[in-house]
């Protein structure tokens, strides 16, 4: 079995990089149906990178379906055509049109997640969505904090839709975007767009705050048609 791996460039999002590039050899066939991957030390001298690295991408890859692992024994590739298990593959979302189709899918489920939380939102909710929104505010346009902070508001607006399907995919695909705006680092900063995008996010709070759900859906919409804008996407209704 000859592999084509090569070290990953340093990032904030290694495991990733790592998962995509196995993922890449299984749907290449190089990785077949019932093939042992090597070991981790293996994998992490291969890519340059720690064992903990690649245990979180094969933790990814076993909760992804392409793999599955037992104790002793190590991991092995799955049969993908018996596998429920909905994947969407880094590479792939390097172009531009699938991921617009993934910001599409995002934004026809957060516009539902919106008016459900306006209705059904606690107070633990709502401490959640401003505490990230604080996190937000000190940390740089486009960073990794600021993104990890504005992850973390769409995730508990969608928490308080008290869907647990629901949270499951939007966590999902939210996570798929957020790692190929930083693959990309097609965000760009300033004051500005900064002080815009903040003023989004504090409408959808009002709005579910006030349990206004046709105002917390017209704000997540406004919120994400901007949002699609500022990475490069011309979508002009999500």
């Amino acid at each position: 079995m000859t592999l084509k791996l090569d070290k990953v460039n340093r990032g904030p999002h290694l495991s990733t990089l790592v998962a995509s590039s196995i993922s890449r050899e299984i749907a290449q066939g190089r990785l077949k149906t019932g093939d042992q991957l090597p070991t981790e030390q293996a994998l992490a001298t291969t890519f340059g990178v720690s064992r903990n690295v690649v245990r979180e991408a094969i933790a990814r890859l076993r909760s992804e379906g392409r793999i599955w692992s037992q104790q002793g024994r190590g991991a092995f590739v799955a049969d993908a055509a018996n596998s429920p298990v909905l994947t969407i593959d880094h590479d792939a979302l390097q172009q531009a049109d699938a991921f617009k189709s993934l910001f599409e899918l995002r934004g026809a489920l957060e516009v539902k997640a919106a008016a459900l939380a306006a209705q059904r939102r606690t107070d633990a909710d709502l401490e959640a969505m401003k505490g990230a929104l604080a996190a937000m505010n000190t940390a740089p346009y486009g960073s990794v904090a600021w993104l990890k902070a504005d992850l973390e508001f769409h995730r508990a607006v969608v928490a308080a839709t008290r869907n647990s399907y629901m949270e499951q995919f939007l966590i999902f695909v939210s996570e798929r975007v957020r790692e190929s705006i930083l693959a990309a680092g097609n965000q760009q900063g300033s004051d500005d767009m900064a002080s815009t995008t903040l003023g989004e996010h504090n409408r959808i709070l009002d709005a579910i705050i006030s349990g206004d759900a046709d105002a917390a859906q017209e704000a997540m919409q406004l919120h994400l048609n901007g949002a699609a804008r500022r990475v490069g996407l011309h979508i002009d209704d999500l």
